[in-house]
């Protein structure tokens, strides 16, 4: 991989979401958005509280409701 390649791949669009608020320090207008390998993340640029959400599908699958009964140890 070449240099402006590796450049390429670590900048990410950050966008403002407008008349937002922190959940945790209030600040109106300091939350960006982005996604970063396939989840999205929102950080406040004033307390840097950083929040994540998965995407829908992974939340909806039906594995994700599935619990594991017991391991297999061969002998």
């Amino acid at each position: 991989m070449s240099h402006q390649e590796m450049r390429v791949e670590k900048k990410i669009k950050k966008r403002f979401i407008a008349g937002a608020s922190c959940p945790k320090c209030q600040a109106q207008d300091a939350l960006r958005w982005w996604i970063e390998n396939n989840i999205e993340m929102v950080e406040c640029v004033e307390c840097q509280h950083v929040d994540q959400r998965k995407p829908k599908s992974v939340d909806s699958s039906e594995h994700a409701a599935q619990e594991m009964i017991g391991i297999f140890k061969p002998e």
